[in-house]
Parts: C-alpha cells; structure tokens; sequence
C-alpha cells in the first residue's frame, strides 16, 4: 500500500485549513443581509443629517452603527457644541437603540 498520497493529501489539508477558515463570513453575528442594509441605512440617515447641519468638523465624525441599533461616534469635532449636536442628531434618528460618543474636542489651528 502507497502512504505517499495520504501523506500529501494530509499536509495539504494542514496547510490549506488557516485559509479556509479566514476566508468564512467575518459577519457571523448578522443574522440576515437586511440586518446590514438597515445598519448601513442609519448610518447614512446620521451622515445626511450632520451634513444638513453644515458641521465645521463633519469630515472628521465617524459614524458607525452595529447590528443591534447602536450607533458609534469617532473622531474629532471643533467645539463641544458641535460635538453634542452630532451626538443629538444621532439620537433622534429612527431606529437608533443608543449613541456611544468617542469624539474629542480638537479646535483646527
């Protein structure tokens, strides 16, 4: 009997798993593709929004919203007015669950 090509065909299947398995869906936790479709619906309402309000510093507010309704704010704004503006706007959008504000006060120099 021949070991050789069960050899080969083990290593090769040693080798080619860690690919296999970074090449799954890195969205697990989304349930359904209208999961996403509504995420990225609020996020983009939230952009429209701040982009209404002529924000100073909106091309550095970061807006990011999870699978369960929770929308994220990174980045920097200009003045602490602006930054709770961006935080309110984000609240009062539809089907927002909570905002976790990250942004930090940094006037432009």
């Amino acid at each position: 009997m021949n070991t050789r090509p069960m050899m080969l065909a083990a290593l090769l299947g040693a080798l080619l798993a860690p690919a296999v398995s970074h090449a799954e869906d890195q969205d697990k936790d989304r349930d359904h593709p209208k999961a996403f479709v509504k995420d990225s619906a609020i996020t983009t309402k939230i952009k429209a929004k701040l982009a209404a309000e002529h924000l100073g510093s909106l091309a550095k507010i970061h807006v990011e919203t999870d699978a369960n309704g929770v929308v994220w704010l990174s980045g920097t704004a200009v003045s602490q007015a602006e930054a709770d503006k961006a935080v309110s706007i984000a609240r009062a959008t539809e089907n927002v669950r909570d905002v976790k504000s990250q942004l930090v006060v940094k006037a432009d120099k």
